[in-house]
C-alpha cells in the first residue's frame, strides 16, 4: 500500500493565508503588543495635506517613525510639529496594509524639555521679527482715555479682578470680558478668536468696540505660558487696528506677544494702570490749570490796562487840544462877512461894465446872424433819405406780415387737427359708445344711480339708451326682504 502513495513534500501541509489576512493579523499583532506608547524623537519631514491631516516622521540617529494625526486631531494638540523640534508624542502604534508600512497615530504631542521650547521660541521670533512685526513704527499710541475697555482672559481668575479693582480705583470705565482659555491646548486658538472678535466689532454698535485691549494672565511656567508664543496669537496681536496691551506673567515672563504688542505691561496691575489715568490727579491737573488760565487772563488784562494808563499820561489834555481850532474859527468868522460885502460889490460891478457895451442894433445884428445860419442848415436838409428809409422799412414790414400770415394759418390747421383728434378721442372715451354696444344709464333726479339700493330710494327713475332716454315715470317697487339671499341684483347698465 504504501507504494501507492507518494512521499509528501517538505512544507506542503502549511496553511495558506491572503494578503489581506496577514495585514490584518500584522495591525492586530502591533496594536496589542504596544497599545498606547509615548515616543521621543526629533521632528522630521512634516506635510499636512489639503483634508487637514498631519504626516510627519519622528526620528532619531538611527531610525525613523511615521506619524500621523487625523483632521479632527490636530485642534487639539498642545504643540503643533515643527522640523528640528525635540518632542515626545503620545498615541497607538498601527499599520497601513495598503502600504504594507505601520506608523504612530499621535494625538498629543509635548515638547521634550525647556531648552527645545526656548529653541523653537527663538526660532519664531526671529522669523516674526524678520517679516517687521516688532518694528517701533508699527506700534499704535494707546488712547489716553479709553471709553470701553476689552480684557482678553479667564474670567475666574485673580487677573480680571486685579484689572477691574485697579481700573475702579483709578478711573471707572466700562470693561468687555472675552473669555478665554490662559493654558493648555485651547489658550491660543481662543486668544486668537479674541483679538479678531474684538476687531470686527462695530464702534458704536450694540457691542460697542472697545478703544483697548489688554490680554492678561498670571505667572507661570514656560509650558503654561506657551499659549501665548504660538504664532496665530501673535500675529492676530500685529494685526489687531485697536491698541493693545499685553500683561501676560509676571515682570520677568517673556512671552511672543509682548514682542507684537503696542505696550507691554510687566503685570495686569500695571496694564490697567498704563490704560487710564488717576480721575483724582486728572480733576486736580484740571483745577490747577484752570486756575493757571484765569491767572494768566487777568495778569494779561492789567498789563495792557497798566500800559494803556501810561501811554495816555503821554497824551495832552481833551480840552486843550481845541484851542487852537477854536482860534482859528474864530479869526475866519470874523473875515468871513467883509470877504462876502467886497464879492457881493465885485460882481456888481461887472455886471454894470458888461451892461453898458449892451446896445439894441447890436441885439438884431446877432439875430440876423443866427437867422442866416439857419436858412443855410435849412436849405442843406432833404426828404429822400427818409424816404428811402421809409420804404426799405415798408418791405420788411410787408414781407414779415406775409411769414405771420403763413405761420398762423399753418398753426391754425394745426390746432384743428389736433382739435377733430381730440373730439374723435372724447367721442371714443364718452360712454355713448358703452351704449351703442348695448348698455343704459340709469338716473334719478339729475343724478346717475349706480346701485339698486340707490334705485330702490326713488319713485320714478330715467333710463338713457343709445336711441334716446324713456322715462318711467313709474314707482320703482321696493325689494322683497324675504326673497331668496341668491337672488340677482338689478344693475344700473343694462
Amino acid at each position: 500500500m504504501s507504494d501507492l502513495l507518494d512521499d509528501p513534500i517538505p512544507g506542503q501541509n502549511t496553511p495558506e493565508y491572503t494578503v489581506s489576512e496577514v495585514s490584518g493579523e500584522v495591525k492586530r499583532t502591533l496594536e496589542g503588543a504596544f497599545g498606547r506608547i509615548r515616543v521621543r524623537g526629533e521632528v522630521g519631514r512634516v506635510f499636512k495635506a489639503r483634508s487637514g491631516h498631519l504626516y510627519y516622521d519622528i526620528k532619531d540617529d538611527r531610525n525613523v517613525l511615521a506619524c500621523t494625526t487625523w483632521k479632527g486631531q490636530v485642534s487639539s494638540l498642545s504643540v503643533v510639529p515643527e522640523e528640528g523640534l525635540e518632542v515626545v508624542v503620545t498615541g497607538r502604534l498601527t499599520a497601513f496594509g495598503a502600504q504594507s508600512k505601520y506608523n504612530l497615530n499621535v494625538d498629543e504631542v509635548a515638547v521634550a524639555g525647556q531648552g527645545a521650547l526656548m529653541a523653537l521660541l527663538e526660532k519664531r521670533k526671529k522669523q516674526l521679527e524678520a517679516e517687521g512685526l516688532f518694528a517701533p513704527e508699527r506700534k499704535k499710541p494707546l488712547p489716553y482715555l479709553p471709553q470701553i475697555i476689552g480684557v482678553v482672559t479667564s474670567p475666574s481668575g485673580a487677573v480680571i479682578r486685579d484689572i477691574l479693582h485697579r481700573l475702579r480705583d483709578r478711573f471707572p470705565r466700562k470693561v468687555l470680558i472675552w473669555p478665554v482659555a490662559v493654558q493648555g491646548a485651547n489658550c491660543a486658538p481662543e486668544v486668537t478668536r479674541a483679538i479678531e472678535g474684538f476687531n470686527q466689532l462695530t464702534p458704536g454698535g450694540a457691542l460697542p468696540r472697545p478703544d483697548l485691549i489688554i490680554v492678561a494672565r498670571g505667572g507661570g511656567s514656560i509650558e503654561d505660558l506657551w499659549g501665548f508664543n504660538e504664532e496665530s496669537v501673535a500675529r492676530a496681536a500685529a494685526a489687531s487696528d485697536i491698541p493693545l496691551i499685553s500683561a501676560v506673567g509676571h515682570e520677568t515672563d517673556t512671552t511672543l506677544i509682548d514682542f507684537v504688542s503696542d505696550r507691554r505691561a510687566p503685570t495686569p496691575t500695571a496694564a490697567a494702570e498704563l490704560a487710564v489715568p488717576v480721575r483724582i490727579e486728572l480733576l486736580a491737573w484740571t483745577g490747577e490749570q484752570g486756575a493757571r488760565l484765569s491767572r494768566a487772563a487777568t495778569d494779561a488784562v492789567q498789563r495792557r490796562s497798566q500800559r494803556l494808563r501810561d501811554l495816555s499820561r503821554a497824551l495832552p489834555r481833551p480840552e486843550s487840544l481845541l484851542n487852537s481850532p477854536r482860534q482859528r474859527l474864530d479869526l475866519i468868522a470874523d473875515r468871513l462877512t467883509p470877504a462876502l460885502t467886497r464879492g457881493v460889490q465885485n460882481r456888481r460891478l461887472q455886471v454894470v461894465e458888461l451892461s453898458a457895451h449892451l446896445r439894441p442894433s447890436t441885439l438884431r445884428t446877432l439875430v440876423s446872424a443866427r437867422q442866416e445860419s439857419l436858412r443855410n442848415l435849412s436849405s442843406r436838409l432833404s426828404l429822400r433819405p427818409f424816404q428811402r428809409e421809409i420804404g426799405q422799412h415798408a418791405q420788411n414790414l410787408a414781407r414779415l406780415a406775409d411769414r405771420m400770415n403763413a405761420a398762423q394759418t399753418t398753426r391754425l390747421d394745426r390746432l384743428k387737427h389736433q382739435l377733430e383728434a381730440t373730439d374723435r378721442l372724447r367721442e371714443t372715451l364718452s360712454y355713448k359708445a358703452t351704449l351703442e354696444r348695448g348698455y343704459a344709464v340709469v338716473r334719478a333726479d339729475g343724478n346717475v344711480i349706480t346701485t339698486k339700493a340707490e334705485a330702490a330710494k326713488h319713485t320714478a327713475l330715467d333710463i338713457e339708451f343709445a336711441d334716446g332716454i324713456l322715462g318711467t315715470g313709474t314707482a320703482v317697487k321696493q325689494p322683497n326682504r324675504k326673497s331668496k339671499p341668491d337672488a340677482p341684483d338689478q344693475g344700473s347698465l343694462f
